[in-house]
């Protein structure tokens, strides 16, 4: 038995033990260079993309572009991005959307019309787009002589210095503190009918809407100067009513006989009872202010206080913003005889005593048989 035991042992080989393999020096080395080079390759990656994006948000090396574009009250944030890609002042939308986003950059950006460049980084495109920058685009407006409030306010929108409705809502409820206006109640924009002086004048895009109007009310205060105050004063009269004169001249007028249309108006209002006038001015220019279109023989009868046909005297207030010659006018007449004047086909004012010269005038003239 002890030999079959020793036998087997003998029989039995002893466990193998698994030689380890070890990796070459070689392979070792080349994987770490490839590990090294995939780094390096990537961070040269991250680097330039890097490089590309600062470039974009510290605007270097850009070609030097100045640009005006604008911004409407509507506009988001991702439309002012498109606008910025558009003009070439910014490459990535959403680098600087994630820019603006960090920064609080959308609560700054206001409408308006801007002049950018750039040379601006994002920062300081963001500063440029705001209420109080200085970059805003500054536009120059002619307001014509005898344009009204709303003519005036509608030209203030299209040339992108405000709305509408803004100018309206100021012109109605601020209080204006020029001595001129302290008698003219709130209420209503066309309290400053009158005052809003003809004249060229430069706005931002967009313009403080009160800071606006009060440009137009500076401009009458030089105007209107202290001696023609007092030449007001001392001829019994208010300059309101001097304006509401003027108002009417300026839109009867064709650029000439100033003095003698104002003429015609004062000599029907001192002298009621002369010539069958019997104090109606009968001013057609009253009834376009009231419709705001040629006026008919049906507008005569509409029941306005500004409808000269239909009410004695002079009409509620100015119906136009006059200029300054006008406003001499309307001081300082002509002194004639003359209460009746049209409009001829030589596109001449003529003037008349009596209502039969003036009636057999029209008669003679083609324009008022064909307008019946």
């Amino acid at each position: 038995m002890a030999q079959e035991r020793r036998t087997s042992r003998e029989q039995t080989p002893p466990p193998r033990r698994r030689k380890r393999r070890r990796r070459s020096a070689g392979a070792a080395l080349g994987s770490a260079l490839l590990y090294v080079v995939a780094v390096i390759g990537i961070s040269v990656l991250l680097a330039c993309v890097g490089w590309i994006a600062a470039n974009d948000v510290l605007a270097l090396n850009k070609a030097p572009v100045e640009v005006t574009l604008t911004i409407d009250k509507d506009d988001k944030l991702s439309d002012v991005t498109d606008i910025l890609k558009e003009k070439g002042l910014i490459e990535y939308k959403f680098l600087f959307n994630l820019f603006a986003m960090f920064t609080h950059g959308e609560d700054k950006i206001a409408p308006g019309t801007y002049t950018l460049t750039t040379d601006m980084d994002y920062r300081a495109l963001i500063a440029n787009m705001g209420t109080n920058s200085a970059t805003k685009a500054v536009v120059t407006v002619t307001i014509p002589e005898g344009y009204t409030v709303q003519q005036i306010f509608q030209l203030l929108e299209e040339k992108g210095v405000s709305t509408v409705e803004e100018l309206n809502e100021t012109a109605a409820t601020h209080d204006y503190k020029f001595s001129f206006l302290q008698d003219i109640p709130l209420g209503k924009p066309e309290r400053l009918e009158g005052y809003l002086y003809p004249d060229t004048y430069e706005f931002t895009t967009p313009h403080n809407t009160t800071w606006a109007i009060n440009k137009m009310l500076v401009r009458f205060d030089e105007q209107f100067t202290d001696e023609m105050r007092q030449e007001v004063a001392d001829g019994g009269r208010t300059i309101y009513e001097i304006l509401t004169v003027a108002s009417m001249i300026e839109r009867e007028t064709d650029g000439t006989d100033h003095e003698k249309i104002a003429s015609v108006i004062y000599n029907r209002l001192n002298n009621p009872n002369s010539s069958g006038t019997n104090g109606y001015l009968q001013i057609d220019a009253t009834l376009v202010y009231i419709t705001g279109k040629e006026p008919r023989e049906s507008d005569k009868d509409i029941d306005s206080p500004y409808n000269t046909y239909l009410y004695p005297g002079l009409p509620a207030g100015p119906i136009a913003n006059p200029g300054i010659t006008s406003i001499r006018a309307a001081m300082e007449p002509e002194k004639t005889s003359y209460y009746y004047y049209a409009l001829g086909d030589d596109n001449q004012h003529h003037f008349f005593k009596t209502l039969k010269e003036h009636t057999n005038f029209l008669a003679s003239q083609e324009r008022y048989k064909t307008s019946g």
